[in-house]
């Protein structure tokens, strides 16, 4: 049986394909539109999960959907109703639109089923964790009014017994305070994860008079201090008044007291979530947890919670946010029409498309840029690569199958030497033009990992922040509080980017990498080797590294840089090879 789940019309669409309870493909949109955190329908995705299993539209049983439009069509008219008399364009608020619009864009006149949101998010994380039952954990901004959910996963399914409701939400209450430090909202939560770490939490107590707890795992938020129902932002003028701080904008320095202000939210959510973990141990004493929402990406929390929390083991999907739904309600829809489920336990993120060096290759030979050809000769590759990564290059690396989820994850990634203390502020202010406190990560062979950091257990993910072991001696990927958010890597789940962190080892003594998206500021990570090569050029890597081929900056000719910023606004989905014509 196959069966597509989709996510869409929010943040970060997304299409998945489970064929007989496993998990087969899985990819983000926004990696083929060039536009990060399309929210469309996911066409392309959706090509790319048939082209990939040999399905054609025919061969799909059941689209399921990630949440239910009906239920939320309600919070939205909750949220909208006081500005709809005033807008010159109201917007358009129809149950029916989601199903529609899928079936006209996919084509698609067969089984159409709906799950809840935090359903769908429950599900990505219980049918990918090889347990065979759990206490199911969802925390993230809001579903369709579900902000909090408890409940349990088994052979009958996934249950919930209890939820929050909106506008009560710890994601929200999060964003909240990422929208006062002048961030982004459902986008640069992590950076307020980061800037945590330069803090003090001496705001914390102010915060905690926002958030009052109820029997049992409910909360409520005092709100005075939300304004949830403008276009604007989230936060009223008391917020302000209460931390006797002006909100930033987001051109202003980042001064002490946003520090302390970020130290202090992180501190909060940490103990907040904290117990509501221990409350749901009381509901379903299983040692194992599967946690999963939007806020399950914030790394710091959950090595914290994980250690004092009540459970014994853990599971977190590559993406627990809103483009992993795709996957749990395509994986609970399955079982709810067969009665079966998977039982193998998702190790490897490489979900997506994977790559084709021939285009690549053929955009050089038409131009007649020299590149070297490493085809049969994967030792030689790894050896070259290796050492240009001992010399202090910065690399670009795309390599077979696309990551699903917002972290790069030795597919489509930019690598450096971790020993040099010069490459995180070159790879920030060259390469990543992002902000200067925001640290970067390491990937380590797995079977090594307890030399340098304090790692307990397995992170293929990329989902826990640990200590830098005091001798270690990782300046580029060590934070400011001595912390780093770590990928294990095993030869069993990726031996391509397990070899070159041994081939690294060998000649540094080091199994261990600085891996950061592959992407510049503002875009989403590449998705083929054209994609790579214009942000080669624009990030002004030293080396791309696709497949088996090898390009060196040197041998680029000097009018491509000027180019590749044009050639990436003209990209288009499918169509690629066309936007560099500029090139040839």
């Amino acid at each position: 049986m196959n069966i597509i789940g989709i996510s869409a019309f929010y943040h970060d669409s997304a299409c998945a394909l489970v064929q007989d309870g496993e998990l087969v493909a899985a990819v983000q949109e926004e990696r083929f539109t060039r536009r990060r955190f399309d929210k469309s329908v996911p066409l392309y995705a959706y090509r790319a999960c048939l082209e990939h299993a040999g399905l054609t539209p025919a061969d799909i049983d059941c689209v399921a959907y990630y949440e239910d439009p009906v239920k939320k069509l309600g919070r939205q008219l909750w949220m909208e109703l006081p500005r709809l008399g005033a807008a010159a364009n109201p917007p358009v608020l129809d149950a029916t639109h989601p199903e529609r619009e899928i079936r006209e864009r996919l084509g698609f006149d067969g089984r159409f089923e709906v799950v809840d949101h935090h359903e769908a998010h429950a599900a990505t994380a219980f049918y990918s964790s090889g347990f065979p039952s759990a206490a199911l954990f969802t925390a993230d901004a809001v579903g369709e009014w579900a902000t909090t959910s408890y409940g349990v996963g088994d052979d009958d399914g996934v249950r919930l017994l209890e939820e929050v409701a909106f506008p009560h939400s710890l994601g929200l209450f999060y964003s909240v305070v990422t929208s006062f430090l002048g961030f982004a909202v459902n986008s640069d939560e992590y950076k307020v994860m980061g800037l945590a770490s330069y803090g003090k939490p001496r705001m914390r107590e102010l915060l905690e008079t926002m958030v009052l707890s109820d029997e049992g795992g409910q909360f409520r938020l005092d709100q005075r201090y939300f304004d949830l129902r403008s276009a604007g932002r989230m936060y009223t003028d008391q917020l302000a008044e209460l931390l006797g701080m002006p909100p930033r904008r987001s051109r202003d320095e980042v001064a002490g007291e946003h520090e302390d202000l970020a130290a202090s939210i992180q501190s909060l959510t940490e103990d907040l979530l904290l117990g509501k973990l221990e409350y749901l141990h009381t509901l379903t004493p299983s040692p194992n947890l599967c946690y999963s929402g939007g806020v399950a990406l914030n790394c710091v929390a959950n090595t914290r919670v994980r250690r004092k929390g009540p459970f014994t083991e853990w599971f977190i999907p590559p993406s627990p946010g809103d483009s992993g739904s795709a996957a749990g309600a395509a994986q609970l829809v399955h079982h709810r029409l067969t009665g079966r489920r998977g039982t193998r336990r998702l190790t490897d993120a490489r979900l997506g498309p994977k790559g084709a060096p021939s285009a690549l290759a053929g955009v050089l030979d038409a131009a007649g840029v020299h590149y070297e050809d490493y085809t049969g000769r994967e030792s030689e590759l790894l050896t070259a690569t290796a050492t240009l990564l001992t010399q202090g290059k910065v690399i670009g690396w795309h390599q077979g199958r696309m990551e699903f989820g917002p972290r790069a994850l030795g597919s489509r990634s930019i690598l450096g030497d971790p020993r040099d203390g010069t490459m995180r502020d070159q790879i920030n202010m060259l390469v990543k033009k992002r902000e200067e406190f925001r640290p970067f990560a390491p990937a380590v062979a797995a079977e090594h990992a307890e030399r340098y950091f304090d790692l307990d257990v397995p992170s293929p993910f990329m989902l826990e922040t640990v200590a830098v072991l005091p001798d270690a001696h990782l300046p580029a990927v060590t934070h400011v509080d001595g912390s780093a958010r770590v990928q294990t890597v095993t030869a069993e789940d990726d031996a391509l980017f397990h070899a070159l962190l041994v081939r690294f080892g060998e000649l540094t003594g080091v199994p261990v990498l600085l891996n950061t998206s592959f992407n510049v500021k503002g875009e989403p990570i590449v998705g083929d080797e054209l994609d790579a090569l214009s942000c080669f050029l624009r990030a002004r890597l030293h080396t791309l590294v696709a497949g088996p081929l090898v390009v060196h900056r040197e041998d680029v000719p000097p009018a491509w840089y000027g180019y590749a910023d044009q050639a990436a606004r003209y990209h288009a989905p499918a169509v690629s090879a066309d936007a560099y014509t500029f090139f040839v």
